[in-house]
């Protein structure tokens, strides 16, 4: 599908396996989702703009590159919590947002809580993280708000998604890359994904 990158890394298969085992726990579950998140970002910052430099080795000056864009990073709470600290020991400097979205039981339909955006943008790339695309509502519904924030350029970073979510997403904003780990084979009744990994916030929070 054009726009949705799926990782093909070893490192990214193995770590998703263990996250998945219903037998990994709250405290091995959050290293799992950080280390992860430190994956996919790496693969999901490959274009971001660089400007050159000149630095002094211990032998001579050379010619090296900062990033020209400046980062910000939108948790979708309460699960893309779990991926912030990973991006930021990337991107120390990046900048983090909060966006609070839930899905209503009975519509699956996301509804909004929490906004802590700023009155004006103040970076040129934002990274939404949600470690799944479900319905793809949610995702959806931020790229929504960072758009008519003024957003230039998105990028969706998640671990598992759906075909349906991945649906959603490409019909809502064919413009925002998606980069996760995994494609699962669908939701079920209740809009979880199948056979994903169960309730990402409850196994990272331990309130499952």
């Amino acid at each position: 599908m054009e726009g949705v990158f799926v990782s093909d890394h070893p490192l990214v298969k193995h770590k998703l396996t263990l996250l998945r085992d219903v037998s990994t726990d709250s405290t091995k579950f959050r290293q799992l989702v950080r280390e992860l998140a430190i994956l996919l970002t790496y693969e999901a910052t490959r274009d971001l703009a660089l400007d050159t430099v000149t630095v002094e080795t211990p032998l001579a000056k050379m010619q090296g590159y900062e990033l020209q864009e400046r980062i910000g990073l939108v948790p979708i709470l309460r699960a893309g919590l779990g991926m912030v600290n990973g991006v930021w020991e990337m991107m120390p400097g990046a900048e983090v947002w909060h966006i609070g979205l839930y899905r209503d039981e009975r519509t699956l339909r996301p509804v909004e809580y929490y906004n802590k955006l700023p009155i004006d943008p103040r970076v040129q790339v934002c990274l939404i993280l949600d470690p799944m695309l479900a319905t793809g509502g949610s995702a959806s519904a931020t790229a929504k708000l960072l758009k008519g924030w003024g957003a230039r350029r998105i990028k969706f970073v998640g671990l598992i998604a759906a075909p349906e979510g991945l649906s959603v997403m490409r019909r809502d904003h064919p413009d925002v890359p998606i980069h996760v780990a995994a494609i699962d084979e669908r939701l079920n009744e209740v809009g979880f994904i199948v056979p994903g990994l169960g309730d990402a916030g409850d196994r990272q929070f331990g309130t499952g």
